[in-house]
């Protein structure tokens, strides 16, 4: 009897008859790598198990019509309904998912995905996924475990990798298991290997890339890593070359020979493609020196207990509020006994002074007030540029405007042509005879 190809591969999913509705890709479309998709398949409350391999792409699809049967009213055979459904993803007992896993869903008419590239730190490890859905119309919800075993994988991991952008593409689209197949499949027959398994997606977005505009249809981007036993092919090497470097650097496309196997479905960006050769990679870690400005190790930190006891500050209250009250209290008593209880006054302050010093004083205050009055009426001499120095029409020196006992404090210190005395007036002459303008 003849096993089918799936039985060698030891996934627990597919020869206990338990994962229907899983999507395979046929070793003839990838060689011998590997895809699997799982779904929802059962309308039952119950944990779901996945067995997904470190370092090789896991991909789960969360379908809308599985989780239209779960809200009430319940659709009847042959009944179509489209509520907008969303879902909502984490580890059970976190608020988020682990890190390598991620969660896409464009809109709530759209069927989640979850992916990533688990790690060989989690082998071993059940990850359970609370997966929570949302009917936005009648706002009701149900909730699914997802367990994940991730299991090690002898292969892992690929010492040869390249990353490749694909510029018309979505992360949701190149998620497909036929889209990735086809992708898989031209890089097959660019690069020949033995085996090769997609190791991770990542959005261009995820990266740091700008959302498109919507015009023309543009896609954000995708970067899809895939892994190798065989070095890179000529046609992969292309890209190091210095024309093609140089293009690059001034924003140009440069020339790959083997760009047309790709061109009729994907447009790489070849100047964006990462090769990675584990093999000549040398290890980076040193060992540390300790010396001066290196704490030495502390051992393993031990948080505290749970059962703290319970402290009374009570005490601490009133030292640091009563004590820094107190000392107020004695400056503000000091002070106030300074300032109203030591004054002298005036009479006290002139019997401790010396007579001699009082009279002397008194002469000063006498000799102010004496000098204050006589300011008062003293005379002050009028400003000669304000004088007219000689008549009008004689031409002789006029003399002064005010007497000597006037006051001229109270003199203002202009005066009009009308006010002022010896004042003769010019007769005007009269002209005889007609006038004319």
């Amino acid at each position: 009897m003849q096993l089918p190809w799936w039985w060698e591969l030891g996934d627990p999913c597919a020869w206990t008859g338990q994962c229907r509705g899983t999507r395979r890709m046929s070793p003839a479309t990838t060689g011998t790598f590997l895809l699997t998709v799982y779904t929802i398949f059962s309308k039952v409350h119950s944990d779901r198990n996945v067995y997904p391999s470190a370092g090789v792409l896991f991909v789960h699809v969360l379908e809308r019509e599985y989780f239209k049967g779960e809200f009430p009213p319940y659709p009847k055979p042959g009944e179509i309904s489209n509520d907008p459904i969303t879902f909502n993803t984490n580890l059970m007992g976190y608020p988020d998912r682990p890190g390598w896993l991620r969660y896409i869903q464009r809109t709530p008419y759209s069927d989640g995905v979850l992916y990533g590239s688990p790690t060989a730190e989690n082998v071993g490890k059940p990850t359970v996924i609370e997966i929570t859905a949302y009917n936005r119309r009648t706002f009701e919800t149900a909730r699914h475990n997802l367990i994940i075993n991730i299991m090690s994988a002898e292969d892992f991991p690929l010492p040869y990798q390249a990353e490749f952008f694909i510029k018309n593409m979505n992360v949701e689209e190149m998620l497909a298991s036929e889209v990735l197949g086809d992708f898989l499949g031209a890089v097959k027959n660019v690069w020949q290997p033995e085996r090769l398994n997609a190791i991770n997606i990542t959005s261009a977005l995820d990266r740091g890339g700008r959302v498109p505009l919507p015009i023309n249809d543009m896609k954000e981007g995708v970067y899809v890593m895939v892994g190798a036993d065989v070095p890179f092919s000529s046609c992969l090497r292309e890209v190091e070359n210095p024309q093609n470097q140089l293009r690059c650097s001034q924003e140009m496309e440069p020339v790959i020979t083997c760009d047309k196997k790709f061109r009729t479905q994907f447009y790489i960006d070849w100047c964006k493609i990462s090769l990675v050769d584990k093999t000549k990679q040398v290890s980076t870690y040193h060992e540390v020196i300790r010396g001066e400005g290196i704490l030495p190790d502390g051992g393993e930190y031990k948080p505290p207990s749970d059962s703290l006891k319970s402290r009374d500050y009570y005490t601490d209250f009133l030292i640091t509020l009563a004590v820094p009250s107190a000392v107020a209290l004695v400056l503000f008593l000091i002070l106030a006994y300074i300032m109203c209880c030591r004054r002298e006054g005036v009479e006290k302050r002139n019997m401790q002074t010396p007579d001699i010093q009082l009279v002397h004083h008194s002469a000063i205050q006498k000799s102010t007030k004496e000098l204050r009055d006589m300011s008062k009426n003293r005379e002050i001499a009028w400003p000669l540029s304000t004088l007219p120095v000689f008549h009008p029409v004689t031409g002789e020196i006029i003399p002064p405007l005010h007497a000597d006992n006037y006051e001229s404090t109270n003199m203002p210190l202009m005066q009009t042509q009308q006010n002022l005395p010896h004042q003769t007036q010019i007769p005007q002459q009269q002209t005889t005879g007609k006038w004319y303008p």
